[in-house]
């Protein structure tokens, strides 16, 4: 095997050991670490770490500690570049170097100024050969939200869609109807667990009373974020949202002032609330998902309805679509889907195309 197919290989077991605590490592990004090291039987992976519950510690101290000794001579595993700036704790770089790893192997560059460069910059200097760019694009693709955060200053939206046959996602008055089977929506749910926030508009909310929680047994306790956009607290008290914010903090973003008897209702039920600028009858999202990244939060996935997702991709601020469509129609008077798989806007490439149950999955990244 050469090099080359080699640190593919490993980096992308990295890769997939990153996805492990995706959503759960507070502002930090999940990033994963392994330590492999050459024997008479072939390369052998000495050590692991992935980015812990919180956002600490890092992925590298953690495979370090695990690889002991045996990480002198050995080659890291990178899924991000390793951090350069001095806290309580050491830098990762400076970890690796007193480590004695002789190569490092890195996915993803950190856009971060206080690293960007300056890592690799770090083990160079100390004679640590460096491969960079190894399975860079797959590495970013789980680390979209903190790139996104980093680089743009607001949080990386995902719009996820489920459209019937024809082209619509609900029944006009009636909201969303059920489109999709099982292995669909549990792979809803997977993402809704690997997400910080998921977002819906007022109109939903009240229309379809969702719960909006991870459901899948062992990941309950990875709902994210409810957040609704609500400027006239059309939101009851009395809605599931509501009832089950101790099981998943709800926000509600509004500019009604505190003593809005309809604000006061749903503090005292325990919502918390965003400020929101308003712009001709509508919720400013540019500047929304600038607060949502300022509270440290990453990734937002947009679920509804028609209105709030039309509302995002004409802004530009989606980064990437989930859209699965099913083999049943609509009957009646539909509401039509924003975009379908077949009328995704330029600017977006398809990166995956795959099939649950008879539900067909598309997913599509927006290009630079």
């Amino acid at each position: 095997m050469t090099d080359t197919a080699r640190d593919r290989r490993f980096m992308a077991a990295a890769i997939r050991l990153a996805r492990l605590h995706e959503g759960r490592t507070g502002s930090n990004p999940s990033v994963a670490t392994l330590i492999v090291r050459e024997t008479a039987d072939g390369p052998v992976i000495v050590g692991s770490g992935v980015t812990a519950v919180g956002g600490r510690p890092h992925a590298e101290p953690q495979a370090l500690a695990q690889a002991g000794e045996l990480a002198r001579g050995a080659t890291a595993y990178v899924t991000l570049e390793p951090c350069a700036h001095h806290g309580r704790t050491p830098p990762c770089a400076d970890t690796l170097v007193t480590a004695g790893i002789a190569r490092v192997v890195g996915a993803a560059a950190d856009p971060d100024p206080r690293v960007s460069g300056k890592g690799y910059a770090i083990l160079r200097s100390a004679g640590i050969e460096v491969e960079e760019h190894v399975l860079a694009d797959e590495a970013a693709a789980g680390l979209a939200g903190y790139l996104t955060r980093r680089i743009s200053n607001r949080a990386h939206v995902t719009l996820k869609l489920a459209v019937s046959a024809n082209g619509m996602i609900g029944l006009k008055g009636k909201g969303q109807v059920a489109l999709t089977g099982p292995l669909a929506r549990r792979q809803v749910h997977v993402t809704r667990a690997r997400s910080d926030v998921i977002l819906v508009g007022s109109a939903t909310a009240v229309a379809d009373d969702p719960e909006l929680t991870v459901r899948l047994a062992g990941l309950e306790e990875r709902s994210p974020i409810r957040l609704v956009l609500d400027e006239n607290l059309r939101l009851p008290v009395a809605s599931k949202l509501v009832r089950n914010i101790g099981q998943a903090p709800l926000w509600i973003a509004t500019s009604a002032p505190p003593d809005d008897p309809a604000r006061m209702a749903l503090a005292e039920a325990g919502a918390e609330f965003i400020a929101a600028d308003v712009i001709n009858n509508r919720i400013a999202l540019p500047e929304l998902l600038e607060d949502v990244a300022q509270r440290g939060l990453s990734t937002v996935m947009v679920e509804g309805g028609a209105a709030v997702a039309g509302a995002f991709l004409a802004e530009g601020l989606v980064d990437r679509l989930q859209i699965y469509t099913s083999t049943k129609t609509v009957a009646g008077e539909g509401v039509a889907a924003p975009v379908t798989a077949e009328t995704v806007p330029a600017g977006f490439v398809r990166r995956r195309t795959d099939f649950f149950g008879e539900d067909r999955f598309d997913e599509f990244e927006r290009l630079g």
